[in-house]
């Protein structure tokens, strides 16, 4: 065996390691149970001890993370256990999105409530980046604001974009914007009220797709199509989002459709964005919805995928984009005869990004909840 590979396994697991582990372990638990669990279901579902699931409790309960119910009556033998769930009035994460013709903020609390929104329509493609991001500003402070007076403490913000974004959050492209290597959380800490906020950055339709993963009806396999202006999509399989090699997957706006058709922003010609874009929709739905049944079979017979949601835009011009859809999938797609393909709207409509962008910041929360009980999430 080799020598570091032995020498790494004898490494000891330090106590706060555990207690990190352990911490998101029960936290997890309790977001994930259909009901309430008592502090005994807990050990019996994690495994650990009823001693060492109460003293996390008590941790998560004084961070704010959790909260604790009185049982209802009960008659018989036996006091009925409190329950546990998350907490409404506990950390809540900000959800920020730009888009090329409007920007948008919400604030989310741990349960996945939506408490506050905020939404301003305007076009974004005449405007510089630190210009875009500075009225981006102005909605995340009004929404900074109402979260204080309704006592939330926002633990970190996450920003949808539709455009091509690094793992350190640099916006490497994003076309109809005519955004290049933009430092969006720079420009953002440098605004009043958000120097100290920690901001991470993703892709509108990754995001949006993951929002609608946690709040749609279970189904953990799907492709995620979020139509605006430009139009983005979000891979989830078993449950994760598939990124690719480098992190970029999903630009079906930029798969071409019509050979030599339109010429697009990026450079190339019969985008599907040219096509079946929100302006595009406008002007020709049925146009549209054969662009878009042509490149969603193409993705179909390469991934197998069997349910496809449509939002952003897509969600209310749904009931007129569907039947040529369809009329696509079932001439395209190879095995549409075996096992037809599943076309709804997102349960979210227009809002599923910024709410997953917001989600993002819970989801954070719960997976790592130690970080924000040392004070360094």
């Amino acid at each position: 065996m080799n020598a570091r590979i032995m020498t790494a396994s004898r490494a000891p697991v330090r106590q706060s390691s555990v207690r990190a582990h352990n911490l998101a372990l029960v936290l997890r638990t309790v977001a994930n149970s259909a009901d309430r669990p008592s502090r005994a279901a807990l050990s019996a579902q994690t495994g650990l001890t009823r001693a060492t699931v109460s003293a996390l409790v008590d941790d998560l309960i004084a961070g704010g993370l959790l909260t604790e119910h009185d049982p209802a009556p009960r008659t018989g033998a036996g006091r009925p256990a409190a329950g546990l769930a998350l907490s409404p009035g506990g950390p809540a994460g900000l959800g920020l999105e730009i888009n090329v013709d409007y920007l948008a903020a919400c604030v989310l609390d741990l349960t996945g409530e939506v408490r506050h929104r905020f939404v301003a329509q305007g076009d974004q493609r005449n405007l510089t980046p630190g210009a875009s991001l500075a009225e981006l500003g102005g909605l995340a402070l009004q929404a900074l604001e109402a979260a204080t007076a309704d006592g939330l403490a926002i633990a970190g913000a996450t920003l949808a974009v539709p455009g091509l974004v690094a793992p350190n959050g640099i916006v490497r492209v994003a076309p109809n914007l005519d955004w290049q290597d933009v430092d969006a959380p720079a420009l953002l800490n440098v605004l009043p009220g958000l120097g100290e906020l920690p901001i991470a950055v993703d892709n509108e339709a990754n995001l949006a797709a993951m929002g609608e993963l946690r709040a749609g009806d279970g189904e953990p396999t799907f492709l995620y199509v979020s139509g605006e202006i430009g139009i983005g999509a979000g891979i989830v399989l078993d449950g994760e989002l598939y990124r690719g090699g480098r992190g970029w997957s999903g630009e079906i706006g930029h798969v071409t459709v019509f050979p030599d058709g339109r010429p697009c922003r990026c450079g190339a010609n019969g985008c599907l964005e040219q096509y079946a874009g929100q302006e595009a929709v406008s002007a020709d739905a049925d146009l549209a919805a054969s662009a878009l049944g042509i490149a969603l079979a193409a993705v179909v017979n390469l991934l197998d995928i069997s349910v496809i949601v449509l939002g952003g835009a897509y969600a209310p011009e749904f009931p007129r984009l569907r039947a040529g859809i369809e009329a696509e999938l079932a001439r395209r797609v190879l095995t549409a005869g075996l096992a037809p393909v599943t076309l709804r709207a997102a349960t979210l409509g227009p809002d599923a990004a910024m709410r997953g962008a917001a989600g993002a910041v819970i989801q954070q929360l719960i997976d790592d909840p130690a970080a924000f009980l040392n004070g360094t999430a």
